[in-house]
């Protein structure tokens, strides 16, 4: 068998697409599925290992985005790929240039495609100033997704928004966390005390880009509040992006390490005590998984995997989405109540260590062996926004 996944992100990025795509691209090549990946041009050049074919398209940054990029079209190189070598089922991740080249091949040539809805664009357009696309973008995203035979989201609550859109054949697939990596365990004392913490000093941790969709403000004035109910409170802040200058400006005495990733990142987890995470704009959340299963204490919106995974006061902490106040409030309280962080951090390891991300691989390969035998016609709908 031969699949195809289409993304216009991949390792070594750091964002929870790629991320999700490593362990699916892993599960399937440990299943003997031969593997074609097409992506944009990597920045360090490098084959992916575990790919038949890796095959390279141009990349553009986008205009209100440097970091990120986007493939540029090929839709007729992708459809002499895959006359001579074709495959048996695409999985097309992202929505830019190259996802719908990929589709639009696939449609000539009446390959089966599942689509993944990986990005909340909604979010992303109004934190950019872009909330006049929101309609038209929508439409596109509608019509792009209903030309696929399934698309798949990772929680219940995002189905039953794209299916009120007007989406069709849309599936649940579930994100899992590598619980032997992310454990209670990886605590680096030598790491706490870089960071100026001592044995009993409360650690608030954010795993992230530092960027405006992540409600980077937010986070800042969370974190304020928190030091000030706690003086002894130390910041950790991981990641990079382009609201790293003002995040910095307005927490002076916070730690920022930058990106980390493989064992750093598990031992930055596990090193911390509460997990802070404000952010709106995930269709998902990996890091919240993987906060949970570092034992951390999670603070976050009711919204996507915190909603999925966690129970108020008994594993974490859940806010109303928009109630900034009770955000910050939450975090607060909960920043002087060390007995009361530490039982949430043990229940939150036991919740987490149930996801296996080998199950939910078989699910995504359950996906892609079902649509081989689906109508490949091209259609869309009609339905309003």
């Amino acid at each position: 068998m031969r699949i195809a996944l289409v993304s216009e992100t991949w390792a070594p990025e750091v964002n929870g697409v790629a991320h999700t795509l490593s362990h699916f691209a892993s599960h399937l090549v440990s299943k003997g599925i031969l593997l074609q990946l097409i992506r944009p041009d990597p920045a360090d050049g490098k084959r992916d290992v575990l790919a038949e074919r890796d095959v390279h398209v141009r990349g553009v940054a986008l205009p209100i985005y440097a970091d990120v990029h986007v493939g540029w079209p090929c839709r007729r190189r992708l459809m002499r790929l895959w006359r001579e070598e074709r495959p048996d089922a695409i999985y097309i991740a992202t929505e830019g240039p190259l996802g719908w080249s990929a589709l639009n091949a696939a449609r000539r040539l009446q390959i089966p495609v599942v689509s993944g809805f990986h990005t909340n664009f909604d979010q992303y357009a109004s934190n950019y100033r872009l909330g006049w696309s929101i309609p038209i973008a929508r439409r596109g995203l509608r019509y792009f997704h209903n030309r696929c035979e399934a698309t798949l989201v990772p929680t219940a609550a995002q189905r039953d928004a794209l299916e009120d859109y007007g989406y069709r054949g849309v599936s649940v697939l579930a994100r899992g966390v590598d619980a032997n990596r992310y454990q209670p365990s990886r605590r680096d004392n030598e790491l706490r005390r870089q960071w100026g913490a001592g044995p009993d000093q409360p650690v608030a941790l954010y795993v992230g880009r530092l960027a405006s969709e992540k409600n980077i403000e937010l986070l800042a004035s969370t974190m304020a509040a928190m030091r000030r109910a706690n003086p002894d409170l130390v910041q950790v802040l991981v990641g990079d992006g382009p609201a790293r200058k003002t995040i910095t400006r307005r927490l002076p005495e916070a730690i920022f390490t930058g990106f980390q990733t493989g064992e750093a990142l598990a031992r930055h987890y596990a090193s911390a005590d509460m997990f802070i995470f404000p952010s709106l704009s995930e269709t998902f959340g990996n890091v919240v998984p993987e906060a949970m299963a570092s034992g951390l204490a999670v603070v976050a919106f009711d919204h996507a995997a915190a909603k999925e995974l966690i129970t108020h006061d008994v594993n974490g902490r859940l806010v109303p989405p928009g109630d900034d106040q009770g955000f910050i409030q939450a975090a607060s309280e909960l920043c002087e109540q060390p007995a009361l962080y530490a039982s949430l951090g043990r229940e939150a390891r036991k919740r987490a260590s149930s996801l296996s991300w080998s199950h939910i691989g078989d699910r995504f390969l359950a996906h892609l062996i079902q649509v081989q035998g689906a109508p490949h016609a091209a259609t869309h709908s009609t339905s309003h926004v």
